[in-house]
């Protein structure tokens, strides 16, 4: 059986081949945190799913299907602007918003797929 071929490492400008099912070559792992950490280590502990439950018994529908006129169960909390660590913005309430399972997968890849990068 052939193997997969490998494809080009994510990070910007890079064209390191990679294994396919990797995202990042061993040189830009450390710069996306995000996909070699567990969900604990970015602040979705304990305390965020007892949070986030409560909000969604406050906020049971689903904002994203609200507004195309479509009643649908939220069953995801989601930060309106991405946090990315930022401990202030991930707890600020005012940042968050109820979708369904569908809408957060839409506007999550939407956000993945064009990623802000800062570099210090």
């Amino acid at each position: 059986m052939p193997y997969r071929p490998k494809i080009p490492c994510k990070h910007p400008g890079c064209g390191v081949l990679v294994e396919y099912g990797q995202k990042y070559c061993d040189n830009h792992k450390a710069l996306h945190p995000e996909y070699t950490r567990p969900a604990s280590k970015r602040g979705y502990t304990s305390a965020w799913h007892k949070a986030s439950r409560a909000y969604l018994r406050e906020h049971p529908l689903c904002t994203e299907c609200l507004r195309q006129g479509r009643y649908t169960q939220a069953t995801v909390v989601d930060h309106f602007k991405p946090h990315r660590g930022n401990k202030d913005l991930f707890w600020d309430r005012s940042n968050w918003q109820s979708l369904c399972k569908p809408c957060h997968d839409k506007k999550t890849g939407r956000e993945d797929s064009l990623p802000t990068y800062s570099y210090v």
